[in-house]
């Protein structure tokens, strides 16, 4: 998680920046920061952070094509651990801070309050699922599996069709997640070769992709998709739909 953090720094520092790492005791916890005085977070975006998949407009423009490194899995995991993180930032072109603070050894446990915290890290499914990831853009198909894997489930990735159709043989997976864009063989032709196997008929298939008009969305069930839903994903609505696998499979 700290190199995440450190990886973040370094990516929207500019060259000659500084970037520091600090560490101290706080109580019952040892906290963490990374401080850099690179790009900066605007206030109307410091609420969205954590959220899978997002990434500023200035940072947008550094990210070099991908979705970069997910400050979701980095509080996804400070979460298993018991600890949190926070980010504090003045304004845009004014650096940032990320402090994660974690559990000592001598920390007692606090006992969780009852409700639902909408940021906290999704709870470990009953039932852990098979899962192939398949997206020939790298930083998608592993941010995505990440979360899945946080979530408890069993995750493998492909970067093409023909390569999600090999793993799909050997591994019989409970679900797919399949980009529509893919080089070799392309979403819907994946999801019929799928459908046409004995192993494939009861796999819940679930397209992931940033084309979501209604056309699309009826294009992908024609194919043989169960469920059609467009990036940027809520990582709720697909721990949704994976659950409901679970307690069938």
């Amino acid at each position: 998680m700290f190199a995440n953090l450190l990886i973040n720094a370094a990516k929207y520092t500019d060259p000659g920046g500084r970037i520091q790492l600090r560490a101290w005791r706080d109580g019952q916890h040892v906290a963490v920061a990374v401080c850099d005085n690179g790009i900066g977070i605007s206030p109307d975006m410091m609420s969205r952070l954590f959220t899978p998949f997002f990434q500023a407009r200035s940072a947008l423009e550094r990210s070099e094509g991908g979705l970069g490194i997910g400050l979701a899995l980095v509080r996804g995991l400070v979460t298993l651990h018991g600890g949190t993180v926070e980010a504090r930032s003045e304004g845009p072109q004014r650096g940032s801070e990320f402090i994660v603070r974690l559990p000592s050894g001598t920390a007692v446990p606090q006992p969780q309050q009852a409700g639902v915290d909408s940021n906290a890290a999704p709870a470990a499914p009953s039932s852990p699922l098979r899962v192939i990831v398949a997206d020939d853009n790298r930083d998608s198909a592993e941010t995505c599996a990440a979360l899945l894997q946080l979530c408890g489930h069993q995750v493998q990735i492909a970067h093409t069709g023909r390569e999600a159709l090999e793993l799909a043989e050997s591994l019989h997976p409970h679900a797919m997640l399949l980009d529509i864009g893919m080089p070799e063989l392309d979403g819907y032709t994946l999801a019929g070769k799928i459908r046409g196997t004995a192993w494939g008929r009861g796999v819940t298939l679930i397209a992931i992709t940033g084309w979501g008009q209604e056309d699309d969305k009826r294009r992908a069930l024609a194919a043989g998709f169960n469920h059609h839903l467009t990036k940027p994903i809520d990582p709720n609505t697909l721990e949704a739909l994976l659950h409901g696998v679970g307690a069938s499979a």
